[in-house]
């Protein structure tokens, strides 16, 4: 039988899911707000129904582990662990930016080395580079953290093809410092994690349910009330 693999993503304001069974995958995806948390089970409930299948009938459960909103972060880990406990299958946890890697270089041909940056809030970037061969993604660098200003020279450290993600919006400043090609719109979404998690799968790397965690990459949520005056100042946030 072929691998079946159930994955949601709840790192943004949009709430996907994700079902790979072999080389088929079927995703839905939903702007929802603050809302995951109401929506993502009957998401999945109904792509399971789409495709006539149980929750019992998928080998694992993925995850986009991050990074990206700290509350959307935990209830998917949380919803992973839940449905996996049930059912008795281990958990694969994917990292946002590497699903966001893949789901650029698919729009972009040739495309071998992508810097994945995306909006961290408080004038900072996620990032991390990872080159691409199909469906594989290694990591090249790992996710961090930095301030919006050096993605040009983080861009020119790592001389990626593509810079991808949603930094590129939320600082056009920085993103019209750089000399390769651009992709703002770009998006991870569960089926861009589904796909990652059957190799990771594949290679050994799931674990059991209770022992799945996010990728958080900040270890604070919010600017102090001095560290936000010059950013008011500064008419952003």
């Amino acid at each position: 039988m072929p691998t079946t693999l159930l994955a949601v993503d709840t790192a943004t304001e949009i709430c996907s899911v994700a079902l790979a069974r072999g080389e088929q995958v079927t995703g839905r995806a939903e702007a929802v707000g603050q809302r995951h948390s109401e929506r993502v089970l009957p998401m999945v409930h109904d792509l399971l129904s789409e495709r006539g299948l149980r929750l019992q009938d998928c080998d694992a459960v993925a995850f986009g582990a991050g990074p990206g909103a700290f509350t959307g972060l935990r209830i998917a880990c949380a919803i992973a662990q839940g449905l996996a406990y049930g059912i008795g299958r281990p958990v694969v946890a994917v990292g946002n930016l590497a699903a966001l890697a893949l789901a650029a270089s698919g729009a972009a041909p040739g495309v071998r080395r992508v810097l994945a940056a995306i909006d961290a809030r408080m004038q900072e970037a996620y990032w991390a580079v990872y080159s691409i061969d199909g469906d594989r993604v290694r990591e090249v660098s790992a996710p961090a953290l930095a301030p919006a200003g050096e993605l040009a020279d983080i861009c020119r450290s790592h001389a990626p093809d593509l810079v991808a993600g949603s930094a590129l919006l939320a600082f056009p400043e920085a993103a019209s410092r750089l000399s390769c090609a651009l992709a703002p719109e770009a998006r991870a979404s569960a089926s861009t994690i589904v796909r990652l998690a059957a190799t990771i799968l594949a290679e050994g790397g799931a674990v059991a349910a209770d022992e799945a965690r996010p990728v958080y990459v900040r270890d604070r949520v919010a600017l102090t009330i001095d560290e936000r005056r010059p950013v008011a100042g500064g008419g952003r946030r």
